[in-house]
């Protein structure tokens, strides 16, 4: 039995729908499911497949690049990975593992006939991982790799959220906030008072969290939880030890990517602008580009250097 978004009726739908969305099925270890993509523009030379954050988040908050990419004449495609948005939504946390991911992006790649001639993989924060452990194990199947906004190691992001960005913060805050967490109590108002005040609007997007766009708003709003605590755990200030991405690290293997890529990093971002650039040098073929007036959201709040 397929769990379909509660908002969105396919069950007498074909594979095309209008308006450039596809629901392309995808095949798991406990079934099969359909996910939710949306074509924009046609350019046989570029074709870029956005892979969105979370883990458990929605395409919807990468629907900044719409105003840009169109008219530089890229063909890119929207993408809820399975869990998230418009996409089934099955409650089996067995699927919620990073290799299940990768598994799913080229099935999805396969059914969009994307091939190496012009297929770019672009992905933001979670994105970032899942298209850099993509990168590694169908590199043959790629022209070329983004990585917006992700450091290549958990292990060196939670040291840098636990060094840099956790001791730049009130530390009666730091502690009211891990109180909330170690009680779980993720859903009370007092904890996102503590986050948006103090984080949110320093590093994730610097922007009066009032005038926050309503994609940015709605992302964080429709993230499955069940997902995200899963991979990264509950908090919003590294990532918890028993979560599954919590020993990730690649960044030594960045040496075998072997297509020109691009590392987008920002100077107030969640992750260490230091460890990107050096991501980038690393990279045999990858170059850098740093927002310096951005946060995790550049794609925001430092448009035009991001775009």
């Amino acid at each position: 039995m397929r769990a379909i978004h509660p908002y969105l009726d396919v069950s007498d739908c074909s594979d095309r729908l209008s308006g450039g969305v596809r629901l392309v099925p995808i095949t798991t270890p406990v079934g099969e499911f359909r996910v939710w993509t949306k074509r924009v523009g046609r350019n046989p030379r570029c074709r870029v497949l956005l892979l969105h954050g979370g883990p458990g988040a929605t395409h919807t908050y990468l629907e900044a690049l719409d105003s840009y990419l169109p008219a530089a004449g890229i063909e890119y495609y929207h993408y809820d990975q399975l869990g998230s948005g418009w996409s089934d939504r099955p409650n089996d946390p067995s699927l919620w593992q990073l290799d299940r991911f990768v598994d799913e992006v080229e099935q999805v790649r396969n059914a969009l006939g994307l091939t190496s001639d012009s297929f770019v993989l672009y992905g933001h924060s979670w994105g970032g991982i899942l298209a850099i452990e993509y990168a590694l194990r169908h590199g043959d199947a790629l022209h070329g790799l983004v990585i917006s906004n992700m450091m290549a190691s958990v292990p060196a992001y939670n040291a840098y959220a636990a060094e840099v960005l956790k001791p730049s913060m009130d530390p009666t805050v730091v502690r009211e906030i891990g109180a909330l967490e170690a009680e779980q109590r993720w859903d009370e108002p007092r904890y996102m008072e503590l986050l948006i005040e103090h984080h949110y609007v320093h590093h994730v997007l610097r922007l009066p969290y009032e005038s926050w766009p309503w994609p940015v708003v709605q992302g964080f709003r429709d993230i499955n939880p069940e997902i995200y605590v899963r991979m990264q755990g509950p908090s919003e200030l590294g990532i918890a030890a028993d979560a599954t991405l919590a020993q990730w690290d690649r960044f030594e293997d960045l040496v075998r990517i072997d297509v020109p890529t691009l590392v987008i990093g920002a100077t107030y971002d969640t992750m260490d602008p230091r460890h990107m650039a050096s991501m980038a040098a690393r990279l045999p073929r990858g170059s850098y580009l740093e927002c310096p007036n951005g946060s995790h959201l550049a794609l925001y709040d430092d448009q035009e250097t991001y775009m």
